[in-house]
């Protein structure tokens, strides 16, 4: 708790810096170009003209710009001015923001309690499994399998979870162990082939294909497996072997169904090339 606190100080005495260098910066201004300055220009311009150092062009050109910039100078607004106790102010500010903020933590939250452990809170879990998220299910489940590695139907929930969760990367990792423990399982090859799809932002690359093939070797009613293995065909180009994969798939659905709907929209004709 006390590191908490003096953390919480720290970063605060940072915004408070940066605020005060940001305003440094934005009073600070560049360079003004005065109606004297360019007047000067003007004339010097005018010099190198009669010494035969530039051309007609090229000194048309250059009085037009110098024109352009006392027009400019003309409507230079006001500089910023930062006042003397602008800076108390700010400080001020944050001082008060940090104050509230403390306040209310020590209204709202629990400043006494201490932090649980990422095993007190697993452990908790635990007890907990009808109302938790995937994530936490992940993480109880996890430590199933740091207890029993060799357990495929812990390693497939854990698969299960992390993809739910969004950790599609993890999921694979878990359904590749499932599959080392139990090879002719059709259903852990299929999860793992649609895990390494999600991982690769859609897309059934050799990995990905590999395991739906399997799965369908060992199972040809793997209806997911004939879906990837139908999508990466299609985008290949190969006719035959997306009404291969997906005419069987088709055939399983509901005629009601949107996803038959689709697939058969999308289904190439037979005489195709």
């Amino acid at each position: 708790m006390t590191m908490f606190w003096i953390m919480t100080a720290l970063i605060a005495a940072l915004a408070g810096l940066l605020v005060l260098a940001g305003a440094r910066r934005g009073v600070d201004g560049g360079e003004v170009v005065t109606p004297a300055t360019a007047s000067a220009e003007l004339a010097e311009l005018d010099r190198l003209k009669a010494r035969g150092l530039l051309d007609d062009a090229s000194w048309t050109a250059a009085r037009a710009e110098a024109g352009r910039r006392i027009l400019s100078a003309g409507r230079e607004a006001a500089p910023a001015v930062a006042g003397a106790r602008d800076r108390f102010w700010v400080l001020g500010g944050l001082g008060a923001t940090v104050a509230v903020s403390v306040a209310l933590y020590t209204l709202l939250g629990a400043p006494g309690l201490p932090d649980q452990s990422w095993e007190r809170r697993v452990d908790q879990w635990a007890t907990q499994l009808d109302s938790l998220q995937p994530p936490q299910i992940a993480a109880v489940v996890a430590r199933v399998v740091d207890e029993r590695p060799n357990d495929h139907q812990a390693l497939t929930m854990l698969g299960a979870a992390r993809f739910e969760a969004g950790d599609p990367l993890g999921a694979a990792s878990a359904f590749r162990r499932a599959v080392a423990v139990r090879p002719a399982d059709a259903q852990s090859w299929a999860r793992l082939g649609e895990s390494l799809v999600r991982a690769n932002q859609g897309v059934a690359d050799g990995d990905a294909e590999a395991a739906f093939r399997e799965a369908l070797r060992l199972d040809p009613g793997q209806l997911g497996a004939r879906y990837f293995l139908g999508e990466a065909a299609l985008a290949r180009g190969e006719t035959a072997r997306v009404r291969e994969m997906w005419l069987p798939l088709i055939a399983a659905l509901d005629p009601a169904d949107p996803r038959r709907v689709d697939l058969e929209a999308r289904l190439p004709a037979g005489d195709a090339a």
